[in-house]
């Protein structure tokens, strides 16, 4: 069995002489040392980069859950995450498969729905209780920034239901792309309005 020391070992071995080894030897050593640095639990946040028809997105998780994902490659999530959550921060796909699964589904017209456990420690106060209202709403519908603030109890909160949308740390899954302006205009997207348009009409909210 190849423990960590052995890991360790032949890493530094590597970093002497890498030719005598090659690059997949070096992959697949790196691969055992981040699999069984996880299964330590030294791993405080996965994250990884998952192609999809709006263009790349960053995902990452703790173990309570999804706790952020960001359009593109985005360096300044991963800085935030580290600055925010932990700084043992880890690219690793495989401990994200449930969400990258369900996100194939949902891109492919097969889900409605999410199932994957959030982690929401990066919203607080009003915004968290504006982002757990947006959840309720479904595939296909949508809501004004007014009716979200009526439905969190508070009229006349519309600005501040708008900062909670311009700040939502879990895009598509909590769907901020749902809501809109009073008489059905767009609004802001933090993906840009052109994929808030295409989200729209991949659920059938927005005619072609």
């Amino acid at each position: 069995m190849t423990t960590t020391d052995d890991i360790a070992a032949r890493l530094a071995g590597l970093a002497t002489d890498p030719a005598d080894e090659g690059p997949d030897i070096v992959a697949d050593l790196v691969g055992q040392a981040l699999t069984r640095a996880d299964a330590d639990g030294l791993v405080d946040v996965a994250w990884a980069v998952e192609d999809t028809p709006i263009g790349p997105l960053t995902l990452a998780a703790t173990a309570s859950g999804v706790v952020k994902i960001a359009f593109g490659t985005d360096e300044s999530a991963l800085d935030e995450l580290a600055a925010t959550v932990s700084p043992r921060l880890v690219r690793l796909p495989r401990r994200l498969d449930g969400l990258r699964r369900e996100l194939d589904e949902y891109f492919a017209g097969r889900r409605h729905d999410f199932d994957v456990g959030l982690d929401r420690r990066l919203s607080h106060g009003y915004r968290l209780a504006v982002l757990e209202e947006l959840s309720q709403i479904p595939f296909g519908e949508t809501v004004t920034y007014k009716d979200l603030a009526q439905r969190t109890g508070h009229p006349k909160a519309s600005r501040a239901v708008g900062t909670a949308m311009a700040t939502n740390p879990i895009p598509i899954v909590v769907p901020c792309h749902r809501v809109l302006r009073t008489g059905g205009a767009l609004g802001g997207y933090g993906g840009g309005l052109d994929t808030k348009a295409w989200l729209l009409r991949h659920e059938g909210a927005l005619l072609s």
